[in-house]
């Protein structure tokens, strides 16, 4: 089972959110000083109870490991990662391990982060790409979904593996999938044990 969807936050109605998110997460989003993260912090939970609910799963109970990835303590078996970014959210649940990624287009990026933080073959893919920033992307949420995928984030250095994007696989590993969607002006990625074949686009309507 995987199941991936997200979701535009720009019209979130965060008084009505806020009521509906563990006290955790109330203490994350009022950390936030501007409406748009608290939107972001606040309806990427929401996404989230929303797909456990769909299968079940009604008492969530999230805990921290070691590494800050957050887990169900209740249900060991079931697996999900978050990611957000500009105004949009995702969400994936699994009974796998899974990690996400997503990511705003910005065609402004300075590529040489890639020229100094990536593999040099997926460097020269991207800036002889017809459309480099949109390489760039791709690249760089299929490597922080496998990052997340692991559970050690930025604690895996981008450039100790390599994404092989003619087959969206992780060079020297051959039982993971990625998988790769564009979502409005977004990039968004999937490292999974299954190929994801579709996502989905949630209104959160409160």
């Amino acid at each position: 089972m995987i199941r991936i969807a997200y979701s535009d936050v720009s019209d979130l109605d965060l008084v009505k959110g806020y009521e509906l998110v563990t006290d955790s997460r109330k203490e994350k989003i009022d950390n936030f000083r501007f409406d748009k993260d608290k939107k972001l912090s606040c309806g990427v939970e929401l996404l989230l109870v929303r797909l456990l609910a769909d299968i079940g799963i009604n008492d969530p109970v999230f805990s921290i490991d070691e590494y800050g990835k957050p887990y169900l303590s209740n249900y060991a078996d079931v697996h999900f990662n978050m990611s957000h970014s500009g105004n949009h959210i995702a969400c994936g649940i699994s009974d796998y391990k899974i990690g996400l990624d997503i990511e705003y287009n910005d065609l402004e990026i300075d590529l040489d982060i890639a020229k100094h933080y990536f593999f040099k073959s997926e460097y020269l893919s991207i800036i002889n790409a017809r459309k480099p920033s949109d390489e760039f992307f791709s690249y760089w949420v299929l490597k922080e979904s496998y990052m997340k995928y692991t559970g050690l984030g930025f604690r895996l250095d981008l450039d100790s593996f390599e994404v092989s994007r003619n087959k969206d696989k992780i060079i020297g590993n051959d039982k993971l999938e990625l998988s790769l969607f564009d979502v409005d002006d977004y990039k968004l990625g999937v490292a999974s044990k299954f190929k994801v074949k579709e996502i989905e686009n949630i209104d959160l309507i409160l």
